[in-house]
């Protein structure tokens, strides 16, 4: 079942919202998967009831939009009215309820989505491993046994798609927080321009940076839910047929050091849009090896990160030791040093727009490992911070530039997840998803006529 068949079925009357969430359910409660881990809490009752709501006013022809009546998850970090929002901490565990919905989590109560519950995450969002040792660490779908990293930092949101837990999660991205656990789960995850999607009501790691997105079974469903969370009227997407797209290549240190697996889907994945009529067209982009420069010091989510948590610092033992100390790092950037990146920011958001102008979008591998195991990932501080780095490489780049990003899986069926992210400049949200759509229909194309041969 995908959330598009779903929604189909609902709308002809074959399934009810309630039989859909109580599905939902089943999967969170099963104890032989990770529904324990990949959650923090669980909305059983209330959710039972809005799907009531939404079955009864789909009798009366009432239909608020397309995700009426689906199942969707939350990340922890977002406020719901009459809950605590910890963001993956215990930490703010004695804080007030909240008072009102996230803007997010309003926009999709209005849209008739039901929501399921909240789900795990990095603690405060900083990290893309995925552990948390507070509420512990959802296992990746791949390779369970193994016991493989989710990614992170909306790590229990990945899971919660991948086994049928939702049909949509809410994450965040201000680093790759949305696509990198989509790649590493083998999900779709959506990272839109920061300012389409209302952030509020949302605990912040960096007020720059951060963006509000949805991790999903498709760039089609990704798009659907974009559309409700940016507030616009049409959630129409046609997918752009690969003959004839100019998809940028970009010449540059995300294409280097690339896990074989990973070097093969992408590659694999290249052969197939060719044959399918897309020119792929490989060009210098120096603008995305400086990162070192974009970066320094933790950059904007290490020194926004610093201010917002100075207030409890008291309190920092409390942390994830290995969060803790990534935002008292952000102390060191001085106030001129925030004005310089700033400035830096500007001129090559500019520039970056400049080398994409001619291009339909841009292609690269989201991250350039497949999951290690969370033991691998987290035997050591060392191994830890290196993995959290190498993860990272990539996908940052897009949230400095103030671009978009589809990640969407290009590996062959029973291999290690890959990702491939089809990214575009600010504000070119819709058209990026069209491309995404166009490029998804190919592989799996392709990956069908090679299952049938």
């Amino acid at each position: 079942m995908t959330a598009t068949s779903d929604a189909d079925d609902l709308a002809n009357r074959r399934v009810t919202s309630r039989e859909l969430v109580e599905r939902a359910l089943a999967r969170i409660a099963d104890p032989a998967g990770e529904g324990a881990r990949a959650f923090t809490k669980v909305y059983a009752e209330l959710a039972r009831d809005e799907a009531d709501h939404c079955d009864r006013l789909r009798r009366a022809g009432i239909v608020r939009s397309p995700v009426d009546g689906l199942p969707v998850s939350v990340k922890d970090l977002f406020d719901v009215a009459g809950d605590v929002t910890r963001a993956g901490s215990k930490v703010l565990g004695d804080a007030a309820p909240a008072p009102l919905d996230a803007g997010a989590v309003a926009r999709l109560r209005a849209a008739g989505a039901v929501i399921v519950g909240r789900t795990n995450m990095v603690e405060f969002a900083f990290g893309v491993v995925g552990a948390n040792p507070h509420y512990g660490t959802p296992k990746n779908p791949f390779d369970r046994a193994a016991g493989r990293i989710p990614g992170g930092s909306s790590s229990g949101a990945a899971v919660a798609v991948a086994d049928e837990m939702c049909a949509m999660a809410l994450g965040t991205d201000t680093r790759g927080s949305v696509r990198v656990p989509a790649a590493l789960c083998g999900v779709t995850g959506f990272k839109p321009t920061a300012r389409r999607v209302p952030r509020d009501g949302a605990f912040p790691l960096s007020y720059t940076l951060d963006s509000v997105g949805p991790l999903a079974d498709s760039v089609t469903t990704c798009a659907v839910f974009d559309a409700v969370l940016a507030g616009e009227a049409s959630s129409a997407l046609t997918a752009l047929s690969c003959r004839g797209l100019r998809l940028l290549l970009p010449r540059s240190g995300v294409l280097d050091d690339l896990d074989p697996a990973v070097a093969a889907a992408f590659d694999a994945a290249l052969a197939t849009l060719i044959d399918a009529g897309a020119l792929v067209i490989e060009v210098p982009m120096p603008v995305f090896d400086r990162q070192g420069d974009y970066f320094r010091a933790g950059g904007f989510a290490g020194a926004e990160a610093y201010s917002i948590h100075r207030p409890r610092l008291d309190r920092i033992d409390e942390y994830d030791p290995r969060v803790g100390k990534r935002i008292v790092l952000g102390k060191d950037l001085s106030g001129a040093d925030y004005a310089e990146l700033g400035r830096l920011r500007s001129a090559s958001i500019r520039e970056f727009e400049t080398a994409a102008a001619p291009f339909d979008a841009i292609l690269m591998p989201t991250v350039p490992c497949t999951a290690p195991t969370i033991a691998e990932a987290t035997v050591s501080d060392e191994a830890y911070f290196r993995w959290n780095a190498r993860i990272l490489r990539n996908v940052g780049l897009i949230n400095f530039l103030d671009g978009c990003a589809a990640s969407l899986p290009c590996h062959a069926g029973g291999t290690a997840p890959v990702g491939l992210s089809v990214c575009g400049v600010g504000m070119s949200d819709r058209h990026t998803l069209a491309v995404a759509a166009g490029i998804e229909a190919a592989l799996r194309v392709a990956a069908e006529s090679a299952g049938n041969g």
